[in-house]
């Protein structure tokens, strides 16, 4: 019972349909998505279970704001001011030459990527080394991303930019694109070049449409005193203000100085740092205790404390000074909703596009199926014709062959008519007078023989006439049956050469889009390669079906001429013979009532005919309805009965992604 029991249980865990919870928000709408893109009636490809999980990925990533402007604006020192970490390499020429994610991790790490797809790791302070546009091996690298263990990258991820002007233009593309990706843009601009013509024909060709999003941050204000700083972001705001949001004045130099230095930043350092010293001592020592730490933590402690007991009040009038606190209210108040919103919609046309592919490929299934379906349709006329073509071409060579045939019946009957001769006989009939001394009078009169011997000379033996007329006629009947064999066989050949070249693309069909199923493809390559066997196989059948119906009459046909017209021609004179005798034996008993039989031509014909049986030769080969009317009709009805199964076979492959269609409109609709 134990064991029923636990199969019991396992089988309703396997097979009972469980009901997904989702999590709410944009990420459970995601996944409700993909369940019902994956679905195994989909047969998913495993391109579409990645660009869905990348989408899902995309949903949980943070808020990517780039920073970019002018080489010597001061970009990499702008963001460790907002990272609170002095760890971007800055200089006086455009040093960051690639792209920079800047991303969180539980670690500070370095990763390069190569454009061959190559992925390396390295240390936070070898940045500088891949950033350094001056350096010609860096020609290979598409990207690098900084991870550190920052809570504002939990948020937000900063996407560090070449440049609107860099030395390279590979580097200015990147760049555009990268803009038009994120969720928001800091342009940086040093305050006291805002303005200019140089920075505004940038601004023109790459920021016109990204004003919503973006905010321009003049950079090194504490250079100026607050009226100069006040007139040039009044200026900047009347001349610039269609790319840009806000305007706001900074001090990256200040900031940085005060995020470096405030009191929870040092405590996390100091935290990172024994953290790091704790592992290398716990890693090194082979004491079973943590003895070997005691002075290490207590030393934490004291500096923890000595932190925690700074006066703040200068840093804090620095911080504020600086004027950073408005671009993490912009960022946080303007470019966050608005980026959640973008990226919400963003996704969202990115899955309702992956149905319309998915669709689109679908429909690219259907045209195949169409396609036959269309050939099916188009070739029937065509088929029909041919049936009744070899019905017209035929049945008047059948005729022929019975007009030969006729003839040899007529040649046969002719020269037994001719070999009809008299012959004197003689019957005695008894005296009416007394006077007579004989009793009976001895009475001539004429009968008739056939000479049979002359009709087999004439006709078989000296020149033997009818075997060759009947040989003739045998062998244009066979030539007959050879040809509508051939004809019949170019019926099927007709629709088989309109689905060979139906099949001959179809067979090498391939998805046009990755996402697509592998498994559908498959399917429709493997259906149009077994074309035969899938549709062309029962017109096969049925036309080598309806020839072995043909040869059958045909053999027997043959069978009926191949009987000895000798021994038929030998009946039907003992026919008349034995006619002859029996009217004279009449005409001798009863004279005035009885008269000697002669045959006519037309009796002996007709007497010939019923004994070779030419009444079903005559229907084998000219009546209306004969054996060649009667399949050549037989095959038309079976050719359009297979025809619409055929058709509608197709047709429910067809409905079978009609349907699947519909399941993604309605996915679709969904979204």
């Amino acid at each position: 019972m134990n064991i029923l029991d636990s199969f019991i249980s396992e089988y309703i865990e396997k097979h009972t349909k469980k009901t997904e919870v989702y999590e709410s928000g944009l990420v459970g709408d995601i996944k409700k998505v993909k369940d019902l893109l994956l679905d195994d009636k989909f047969f998913p490809s495993v391109q579409l279970k990645q660009i869905l999980d990348k989408q899902i990925r995309r949903a949980r990533y943070p808020m990517e704001v780039a920073i970019t402007g002018q080489f010597s604006s001061g970009k990499s020192t702008f963001l460790n001011a907002l990272l609170s970490r002095n760890i971007l390499p800055t200089g006086i020429t455009p040093v960051t030459s690639k792209v920079n994610f800047i991303n969180y991790g539980e670690e500070y790490k370095l990763k390069i990527t190569y454009y061959s797809g190559a992925q390396e790791f390295a240390s936070i302070d070898k940045i500088a080394e891949f950033t350094d546009q001056r350096e010609d091996e860096m020609n290979n690298i598409k990207y690098l991303t900084l991870y550190a263990p920052m809570e504002i990258l939990k948020e937000i991820s900063f996407v560090d930019t070449p440049g609107l002007n860099s030395q390279s233009q590979s580097d200015t593309d990147t760049t555009r694109k990268v803009l038009r990706d994120v969720g928001g843009i800091i342009w940086l601009t040093l305050i006291d070049n805002a303005g200019k013509l140089s920075e505004a024909e940038v601004l023109e060709e790459y920021m016109e449409n990204f004003k919503n999003k973006s905010l321009c941050v003049l950079n090194q204000k504490d250079k100026f005193t607050p009226e100069q700083v006040e007139t040039t972001t009044s200026y900047v705001k009347e001349k610039f203000g269609k790319y840009f949001a806000q305007v706001t004045p900074i001090s990256a130099k200040m900031a940085l100085e005060s995020r470096a230095s405030q009191k929870d930043i040092l405590m996390q350092d100091e935290y990172e740092k024994i953290t790091k010293d704790f592992k290398n001592d716990l890693k090194n020592s082979s004491d079973n205790k943590l003895d070997f730490f005691k002075n290490s933590f207590d030393k934490y402690q004291d500096k923890i404390k000595e932190i925690q007991n700074t006066d703040e009040s200068n840093n804090m009038q620095l911080l504020e000074e600086s004027n950073i606190q408005e671009v993490l209210d912009f960022i946080e108040n303007t470019i966050r909703p608005q980026a959640a919103e973008d990226k919400e919609f963003a996704i969202k046309k990115d899955l309702k596009q992956i149905c319309d592919i998915l669709i689109k490929e679908y429909e690219t299934i259907i045209g195949v199926y169409n396609s036959l379906i269309e050939i099916l349709e188009n070739t029937q006329n065509e088929i029909t014709t041919a049936f009744d073509d070899i019905y017209k071409v035929y049945s008047k060579e059948l005729f022929g062959v019975y007009a030969s045939l006729e003839r040899i019946m007529e040649k046969i009957s002719n020269e037994t008519y001719k070999q009809i001769k008299t012959n004197k006989a003689y019957r005695y009939e008894e005296k009416s007078s007394f006077l007579s001394k004989d009793k009976f009078e001895k009475i001539e009169y004429e009968t008739y023989w056939i000479d049979s011997d002359a009709v087999y000379k004439n006709l078989f033996y000296d020149d033997q006439t009818i075997d060759k007329m009947f040989k003739k006629a045998i062998k244009e009947l066979k030539k007959i049956e050879i040809n509508t064999d051939e004809a019949y066989r170019n019926v099927y050949r007709i629709l088989k050469h309109n689905v060979v070249r139906w099949q001959e693309p179809y067979e090498l069909i391939k998805k046009q889009r990755e996402i697509a199923s592998d498994l559908e493809f498959s399917s429709t390559r493997h259906f149009a390669a077994k074309v035969y066997e899938n549709v062309l196989v029962n017109y096969h059948r049925a036309i080598l079906e309806n020839i072995s119906a043909l040869r059958k009459k045909f053999a027997y046909f043959n069978g009926a001429l191949s009987y000895s017209y000798i021994q038929t021609t030998q009946a039907t004179i003992s026919h008349f013979e034995q006619q002859i005798q029996e009217s004279v034996a009449l005409y001798e008993k009863e004279p005035t009532k009885f008269t000697i039989s002669h045959p006519r031509e037309d009796e002996i014909l007709t007497k010939l005919k019923a004994n070779f049986a030419f009444e079903k030769i005559e229907d084998f080969l000219t009546s209306k309805r004969n054996y060649l009317y009667k399949i050549i009709k037989y095959s038309k009805i079976q050719y359009l009965e297979i025809n619409e199964t055929s058709i509608n076979f197709v047709q429910k492959r067809k409905e079978l992604y009609e349907n699947k269609i519909s399941e993604l409109e309605k996915i679709k609709e969904r979204i």
